[in-house]
């Protein structure tokens, strides 16, 4: 009885694991036909739903062509650098990711000198049950722009300190105004998206265009559901059969 009720349950969860064709979507009204790849539309929403939940990114930018009054070795002109950064997705309706930028840290020096700016993500399921699969099956993706200085209109009601410190509580010691660092928002105004949503034969590759990206609504971000993260039946009746029984 055990065995056949965990066979169900295994197979429930698969049916939403990166390893089966049908973990994210399935888009054909054909019962009989193949189960096509997640369309462009589809993987924006899911790339918007990870920045959603996301707040640790790499920042990549490019080191200047000049040395001068640069602390660092000759030679790096024209040389890109990618550094762990925080971010949160504090304008939701825009779809750009808010930065609290530190002056003294290489990438927005980097930036301040001209360089356009990448920050790639990942999605890393909390559910553990998806941490047997190969991580090149689950999305990730990179936002291409620059970054852009937030109005005092944009900051001054505290919406957006509120919403950044929610995520990430020890960057209140670093806020604009403090004594530890001179710091800004900013907003990276994302130009192109780069999406690889798993493997190929299941997933989509390649470019979103960014009005895809911004038109992808504050609801769709809310609703849509991300391989391994426990919203489906499968999972959730299999964390119950573990709480359970084991």
């Amino acid at each position: 009885m055990h065995a056949v009720l965990l066979l169900v349950l295994f197979a429930l969860g698969t049916a939403g694991s990166p390893n089966n064709p049908r973990s994210i979507f399935i888009n054909s009204v054909d019962d009989d036909a193949v189960i096509k790849i997640p369309t462009v539309h589809e993987s924006a929403v899911q790339a918007r739903r990870i920045m959603h939940l996301s707040t640790i990114g790499t920042l990549s930018t490019v080191f200047p062509t000049t040395d001068a009054l640069e602390d660092r070795p000759s030679g790096l002109g024209g040389v890109p650098i990618g550094l762990m950064d925080y971010f949160a997705d504090c304008e939701p309706e825009t779809g750009n990711p808010t930065i609290l930028a530190v002056d003294i840290a290489t990438s927005f020096k980097n930036a301040a000198a001209g360089s356009n700016v990448t920050l790639s993500m990942r999605w890393v399921s909390p559910d553990s049950h998806s941490r047997v699969y190969s991580p090149a099956a689950l999305p990730r993706f990179s936002l291409v722009g620059y970054l852009e200085e937030l109005s005092d209109e944009d900051v001054e009601s505290g919406k957006i300190a509120e919403c950044f410190v929610q995520h990430h509580r020890d960057a209140k010691v670093w806020l604009p105004g403090s004594r530890i660092h001179r710091s800004r928002w900013v907003r990276l105004v994302v130009n192109d998206v780069y999406w690889i949503g798993g493997f190929g034969d299941r997933a989509y590759i390649g470019w979103i265009p960014v009005e895809v990206w911004r038109n992808v609504t504050v609801e769709e971000v809310h609703d849509a559901t991300l391989p391994g993260d426990g919203r489906g039946l499968g999972f959730t009746l299999i964390n119950w059969f573990r709480a359970r029984w084991f």
